[in-house]
């Protein structure tokens, strides 16, 4: 009998005030459409219920981070309590005196089940051309230390969140250790660019799917978000041959519902032996440099 699940990616567009309350909302009724679909899964995208606040340095930033169980998202874990849908949660995570760029894994049944912390984090001079935005990551958020796998419906996978995705290390310790989905939550802009180069943003995705045998399934923002120009066009890579299976648009929210076959995973693994051909005992270098 095959191993299947379906999951949902779920684009969302442009934040434009730091009430969280309309994105809460918003995130219900895709929860909503994504278990009338069938989905078993639902994931959002990088830090969605707030602007993307790091493009810039704002000195009362605590309003952006939330303490989980809060009643700010409380409507949002009940409903997807409610339809039985397993969630993966994206928020800037206040944790004592620490803050981080965050998912929090909640099983069907609302049951916390584990949270991975952003490892890389990036800091990025804005841009001089026209709608470049930077990123001030580093001066917000302190780094996680680990690449947990998580497991629900009996199938193993790991997160790594926007820019995590362009480090292949990540996702080779996530596969390593079993994992065959990598979800990642991404809010990626074009940071100036005038025109956006091709493969930029399918090209990570997809190698990290090739080159480990898993699928990917990487949900961004999409939208003008007061002159930052995010690129939207969430996707859902296979393991075999890291075709897209799904894109979404530039623009806008958009749900995008596949379920995946668990096999093709094995498939992929065992046309491309990257577990058996691997020389570990040689990439020394690579943890110490």
């Amino acid at each position: 009998m095959a191993r299947t699940i379906t999951v949902a990616a779920a684009q969302t567009g442009p934040v434009t005030t730091r009430d969280m309350t309309a994105g809460v909302e918003r995130a219900c009724e895709l929860v909503e459409q994504a278990a009338a679909q069938g989905a078993e899964i639902i994931c959002f995208s990088e830090l969605f219920l707030t602007p993307f606040f790091p493009n810039s340095l704002v000195p009362d930033y605590e309003s952006f981070f939330l303490e989980l169980p809060s009643p700010v998202t409380d409507p949002l874990f009940a409903r997807a309590r409610a339809r039985g849908i397993a969630m993966i949660f994206p928020f800037g995570e206040r944790a004592g005196r620490y803050f981080y760029n965050s998912t929090y894994v909640v099983d069907e049944t609302g049951r916390h089940i584990g949270t991975y912390r952003k490892t890389h984090i990036p800091a990025i001079l804005p841009s001089k051309l026209a709608g470049g935005t930077g990123s001030y990551e580093k001066f917000y958020f302190t780094p996680g230390n680990a690449f947990p796998v998580f497991e629900l419906h009996g199938v193993k996978f790991g997160i790594q969140i926007c820019y995590d995705r362009k480090f292949p290390e990540g996702s080779r310790v996530l596969a390593l250790d079993g994992a065959e989905i990598i979800f990642m939550p991404i809010c990626a802009a074009t940071y100036g660019e005038t025109k956006f180069r091709a493969n930029t943003w399918e090209l990570p995705l997809q190698a990290r799917a090739y080159e480990n045998g898993v699928y990917v399934v990487a949900v961004n923002r999409a939208g003008d978000e007061n002159g930052r120009q995010h690129i939207g066009r969430s996707m859902i890579v296979s393991p075999v041959g890291a075709e897209i299976m799904a894109m979404g648009k530039q623009d806008g929210d958009e749900l995008l519902v596949v379920t995946l076959d668990l096999d093709e995973v094995a498939r992929a693994q065992k046309s491309l032996p990257w577990w058996r051909d691997r020389r570990p005992e040689l990439y020394g270098r690579l943890v110490r440099e």
